[in-house]
């Protein structure tokens, strides 16, 4: 099994899906071709995330969600330039970005699933945690967190904003699956956790309730704030200004980027 294979199978679900396309706003597409990592189920970063200072001792490793496990699959979707830019202005959220964050949630899980099944019907176990019935999410910390496995699968580092900085930038959604099949890893091109992040503070001041400063940000903030204004946007929940009009919004920023 190669990296490649997953990629062309991905991109061929990316592309054929219904679920990417947005037709209450005229056939949007909400997701460009998604980026894949691959992690080692051994890597001994997993362990790290059962720390109370990163995330804690209720995240589930590899061969806790999947005993033989040997690799897990993280992918990045980014968002489209449409979506991207209808969020650049201040205050609420565009609908654009909202039917991204909700009805791009749905494509995001179908395409856990077809990695899943895709997996199962090449003779390998696989199985998405967040998919799973024992995925919990107590006091805002899951049991299995997707940014940090993604920062372990080599996909990119944490921004001030606790957001996730790939190649193709931090405005995206995230997802992962955990398979037997032994793949080669993807060598992370960085050596700490913000690496990407210039801190620029660009996100700070793009948060509508003032929830990031320098030393990061604070998610009770964040989510009481969601929890207060998008009553009115229901089902749809969602903010995503910290991601957009940013230097990482659609790639690495560069360090000349600070102003």
């Amino acid at each position: 099994m190669e990296v490649h294979d997953i990629e062309i199978a991905a991109a061929e679900f990316w592309q054929d899906s219904p679920l990417n396309i947005a037709k209450e706003l005229n056939d949007l597409q909400m997701f460009e071709k998604p980026l894949i990592g691959i992690g080692q189920a051994n890597d001994v970063l997993f362990e790290t995330l059962k720390r109370e200072d990163v995330v804690g001792k209720q995240h589930l490793s590899p061969a806790q969600w999947l005993p033989d496990s040997q690799s897990v699959i993280s992918y990045f979707l980014p968002f489209t330039k449409v979506v991207r830019e209808s969020n650049r202005s201040n205050g609420l959220p565009s609908t654009e970005w909202l039917f991204g964050r909700i009805e791009g949630e749905l494509f995001n899980k179908a395409l856990c699933a077809f990695l899943v099944s895709w997996f199962q019907t090449n003779g390998y176990e696989a199985l998405s945690p967040v998919t799973d019935q024992r995925f919990q999410v107590i006091n805002r910390r899951s049991n299995w967190s997707e940014r940090h496995v993604a920062y372990i699968a080599g996909l990119g580092t944490v921004s001030l904003s606790c957001s996730l900085i790939t190649k193709a930038g931090a405005a995206g959604r995230l997802g992962s699956v955990i398979v037997n099949a032994p793949i080669k890893p993807t060598v992370r091109q960085y050596n700490t956790k913000d690496e990407y992040c210039i801190h620029c503070g660009a996100c700070i001041r793009r948060c509508p309730p003032v929830a990031i400063d320098q030393n990061g940000k604070d998610h009770k903030v964040c989510s009481e704030y969601l929890d207060r204004v998008m009553d009115r946007f229901k089902p749809r929940y969602g903010c995503g200004k910290c991601q957009t009009k940013v230097p990482c919004e659609d790639q690495i920023p560069k360090k000349l980027a600070i102003v």
